[in-house]
């Protein structure tokens, strides 16, 4: 890893820390973004919320920015460590850190936390953008450079920004929100195309045949827009074709 690339365990930049450091959690912070409020008080605090917002992205892009080039990892977190989802999840980490390159993931347990473990024990960096929630969410140890997150929308400008590539693992609303905001981006243009990668065919196979059958039939997605992901099968083919596009 070249020195451009090195962050050190002692780096700490607002909400920013190194081996998932506990922090105390709010409630959910995009509640109360979202959330019409019927106090008219609001007015003092919402301006006060913009700037935390902007704090989150100042300290995203000052970290992530010197990363180098990195691919993110998605998927669930109720996927435990006997699955074999896990199993091929770890090798990915691992492959792609053994290629160069970083590897991020939401920060949290499951699928998010094989990848994180493959990076580390492949000597990779492994960076965990973990967002706070009411439940289910924890950073899980084996991401060497976490950043806490607030807001969703704050955390997915990361993922995009900073990937060269994204992987997609079998999930829920989570992954399918990460997955089809990529494509919507990439559809429009709003960002140069990039390697999406599904794994697993059986898994991803009945929404694949849907969009074909059903949106494409339609007329609501191209046969353009059907290319924009490809699925595959073994953890070599999802290293391979997530680190050897160029960068953008």
């Amino acid at each position: 890893m070249t020195e451009e690339r090195r962050v050190t365990e002692e780096r700490r930049v607002g909400r920013v820390t190194t081996k998932g450091r506990a922090e105390e959690r709010m409630r959910s912070a995009d509640e109360g973004l979202l959330q019409r409020q019927e106090d008219p008080g609001f007015v003092h605090t919402d301006p006060w919320r913009v700037l935390r917002i902007m704090g989150e992205f100042v300290d995203g892009f000052d970290v992530l920015a010197r990363v180098g080039l990195a691919v993110t990892v998605f998927g669930s977190a109720r996927v435990k460590p006997d699955s074999p989802y896990y199993a091929a999840a770890r090798e990915v980490g691992a492959g792609i850190a053994r290629r160069g390159f970083a590897v991020i993931t939401g920060g949290g347990p499951g699928i998010m936390e094989a990848a994180n473990r493959g990076a580390n024990e492949a000597g990779g960096l492994s960076i965990g953008c973990n967002i706070e929630l009411p439940h289910e969410q924890s950073p899980n140890p084996y991401a060497n450079l976490s950043i806490d997150f607030r807001y969703f929308f704050v955390r997915k400008t990361m993922f995009v920004k900073y990937s060269e590539a994204f992987v997609v693992f079998p999930g829920g609303f989570g992954t399918m929100d990460e997955l089809f905001e990529a494509l919507t981006l990439i559809q429009t243009a709003k960002v140069k195309r990039f390697p999406v990668v599904l794994y697993g065919s059986q898994y991803w196979g009945g929404l694949l045949d849907w969009i074909r059958e059903t949106l494409a039939i339609e007329g609501m997605v191209s046969d353009d827009d059907l290319a924009l992901v490809q699925v595959v099968d073994t953890t070599d083919e999802v290293c391979a074709i997530a680190t050897g596009g160029a960068p953008r």
